[in-house]
């Protein structure tokens, strides 16, 4: 089964996806390994692994990751097409490099192009709703598989107010968007939304925000009525403050702090899920030794 059907079955049979962010393509294995319907590469992730912000990405950057995780899995991926990398015309080709990248679906967001870095901050720059429909619709025409599934985001709530997204959220669903994802600012407001919005929703889960937004457990998104939601931090954080742990205990008492019985263990993982143990058995059929 092609990955983009796999994804729109996914949507269509689960009440709520749980779609963890992978930023390389060891990553995007262990989380397939660990039962994961489907993976997210986003762009905050992206830019953080490559000491950048999101709005400095490149295309051709995300396009490497996507490419890298996506041959990593056999799992649907969704790519954070961030604005879509310019114009309607540079939206079609974005469309059309993410799907033969390998990928399942991906988003594009009604911020100007190039954003700017003080986006994280919550000072966001939404374009006109005619432009973001018109974004859509050339990304709608781009997909060469029908089944490639096409999300809508906007980031007007904070910006624009609650009332501004519902009417930009279901203006997107209406131009053909698959799905759109919103950004709440209070948890009245993300109570409110699927109730006013008609159509499926994505949620951001972003641990860490300085603006606060709410955040779910996924039992209450399946109740609340939102359909997936990404985790952009949940991950890269930890990972960072485990990095500083075992550096430091390096720096200060010579020794990394890991338990060396522990690591014979976690060390055949790693090589478990790169696929060694094959690699071996391949070599000993054909090379002499």
């Amino acid at each position: 089964m092609k990955k983009a059907t796999a994804l729109r079955r996914l949507l269509k049979k689960k009440d709520f996806l749980y779609m963890p962010v992978a930023y390389d393509a060891l990553g995007g294995r262990l989380l397939q390994s660990l039962g994961f319907d489907c993976v997210y590469t986003g762009g905050f992730v992206t830019g953080a692994s490559r000491c950048t912000s999101e709005p400095l990405l490149t295309m051709d950057e995300q396009l490497r990751v996507a490419g890298d995780v996506a041959a990593a899995i056999d799992i649907p991926l969704v790519v954070d097409g961030g604005a879509g990398f310019g114009e309607p015309l540079h939206v079609m080709r974005a469309v059309r490099e993410i799907e033969r990248a390998g990928a399942a679906g991906l988003h594009i967001e009604d911020q100007i192009y190039p954003k700017r870095a003080h986006y994280h901050k919550g000072i966001e720059h939404c374009i006109p709703r005619e432009e973001m429909v018109t974004k859509i619709k050339a990304a709608l025409a781009a997909r060469t598989n029908p089944d490639f599934v096409i999300m809508a985001r906007t980031d007007a709530m904070h910006t624009e107010g609650y009332a501004e997204g519902v009417l930009r959220a279901n203006l997107y669903l209406e131009a053909g968007a698959d799905i759109v994802m919103i950004f709440p600012d209070t948890m009245e407001d993300a109570l409110r939304a699927p109730k006013e919005i008609k159509g499926q929703l994505a949620y951001t889960n972003s641990e860490g925000n300085r603006l606060r937004r709410p955040l779910f457990s996924t039992a209450e998104f399946a109740k609340v009525g939102y359909k997936f939601s990404t985790y952009p931090t949940a991950l890269l954080c930890p990972v960072t403050q485990t990095i500083k742990r075992v550096v430091t205990s390096l720096l200060t008492t010579g020794v990394s702090g890991n338990d060396p019985e522990e690591m014979i263990p976690w060390r055949k993982e790693v090589e478990d899920l790169i696929g060694l143990e094959e690699m071996y058995k391949i070599e000993s059929e054909t090379v002499e030794h």
